[in-house]
């Protein structure tokens, strides 16, 4: 099927919003693809101006600073997709994407390799004391000393949430000779030699470096806290480059004044400044051998390439093929063209009878299925049709007036 007939719609009447800074690599690939009609502003809207922005668009692109609210979807009345150019997906309303059928995408691996490398390079920049040394000299103060550094090598590396992450780290770290155990609540397959601990306090117990690599859920808050940081090895380090909410930070404060701790390195923190140049305040401050970076644990070149290759490839495999693989809100279906047909996309509230609905109506009409895929989650359920191209029209019609739709759409 050529790329000029791949879409019943003319391309170039797509909007695409992309927010953020987006990789100027999803601006390409849509490009590439036929798309034209593209927005890219440079940060985050505030609700009230996100909501007029919108009102027109049928692809949107956000990071982890925009905020996709109720009043954002229901302002967003052509709505098709929503592509999110990071790891998470905490920042948009998916129960309400869900009700609207908007299909949600992200790209949970794109940037691990960034987060890994950045976390075996703090991990010895503080076992070796580098912050207070880089301090010193900076301050004109020549402190050229041995006392409380060390190699990382034959020391213990403890991750906590052996995800794609936590595994990548747990590759890297065990290349640099560090023995490494992990906690995970799910089982996983232990990368290398690494090994897997029954529980948070032994972990925590036996290591002398520490990462969290835990998604940010109401068992994770504040995961480490006042009474688990008294369970971590006297002088050992913490690393989070995870969730803000999963450290209390007044408590860790705590623990590196008292020398629980000597050193921590943070990323992510409970409350974050809106854009660049904002003031920003956390009680880890001027505390030594300490590094603060500004939620910069994936923000490299090669990992923002990835997430906009990545992510705009997901969008563009949804609209011109209804393929839904990866998405958090309209259930996954991954299907083959199939040439001589016109494909309808039909999303509906998951409610028992609406396929023998759809199957009745479009047989009692004389319409011929050639093709027909069907899944469901708890909220709605997804069924793509591949019909005569001659019926598509009155096909339409048809599943338009099926009571449980909530979208319909012909792809090509």
């Amino acid at each position: 099927m050529s790329d000029k007939k791949r879409t019943s719609y003319p391309k170039e009447k797509i909007n695409i919003l992309l927010l953020e800074n987006i990789s100027e690599q999803a601006v390409q690939n849509f490009r590439r693809a036929g798309y034209t009609s593209i927005k890219k502003i440079g940060g985050a809207l505030s609700e009230k101006d996100l909501a007029k922005e919108v009102k027109d668009v049928h692809l949107l692109g956000i990071r982890s600073k925009s905020q996709i609210t109720p009043a954002i979807l229901n302002a967003a009345g052509k709505l098709q997709a929503i592509g999110c150019f990071c790891i998470g997906v905490n920042q948009v309303s998916l129960s309400d994407a869900t009700e609207k059928g908007v299909t949600v995408f992200n790209a949970p691996y794109s940037n691990t390799r960034s987060v890994a490398e950045l976390v075996v390079g703090l991990s010895i920049m503080l076992i070796r004391r580098i912050p207070d040394k880089n301090k010193a000299a900076h301050e004109g103060i020549w402190l050229k000393e041995s006392k409380g550094s060390f190699e990382l090598r034959g020391k213990t590396l403890g991750i906590i949430g052996y995800g794609n992450i936590g595994a990548q780290v747990s590759v890297l770290a065990e290349s640099l000779g560090m023995k490494v155990i992990f906690y995970d609540i799910a089982i996983r397959l232990p990368m290398g030699n690494a090994q897997s601990r029954k529980s948070l306090k032994e972990v925590l117990q036996e290591a002398d470096v520490v990462t969290l690599h835990v998604p940010e859920t109401a068992q994770t808050n504040h995961l480490i806290n006042a009474a688990t940081l008294k369970h971590f090895k006297k002088g050992s380090i913490l690393l989070n480059y995870a969730r803000g909410q999963v450290v209390d930070l007044e408590a860790l404060a705590q623990a590196l004044k008292s020398g629980q701790l000597s050193g921590a390195a943070v990323d992510v923190y409970p409350v974050e400044p809106e854009k660049n140049g904002d003031h920003f305040e956390t009680p880890l401050q001027n505390l030594s051998n300490v590094i603060l970076t500004p939620h910069i644990g994936g923000s490299t070149e090669e990992a923002q390439t990835n997430i906009g290759e990545n992510v705009s490839s997901k969008l563009i495999n949804f609209l011109e093929a209804g393929i839904t693989t990866g998405s958090h809100t309209v259930p996954e279906l991954a299907l083959p063209l199939q040439e001589g047909t016109h494909r309808i996309l039909h999303i509906h509230k998951n409610v028992p009878g609406v396929l023998s609905q759809i199957n009745t109506q479009l047989s009692s009409h004389h319409i011929n299925i050639v093709a027909q895929y069907l899944k469901t989650n708890n909220d709605i359920g997804y069924v793509v049709l591949d019909l005569n191209k001659n019926l598509s029209k009155e096909a339409m019609t048809v599943l338009k007036n099926i009571k449980e739709t909530i979208k319909v759409r012909v792809v090509y």
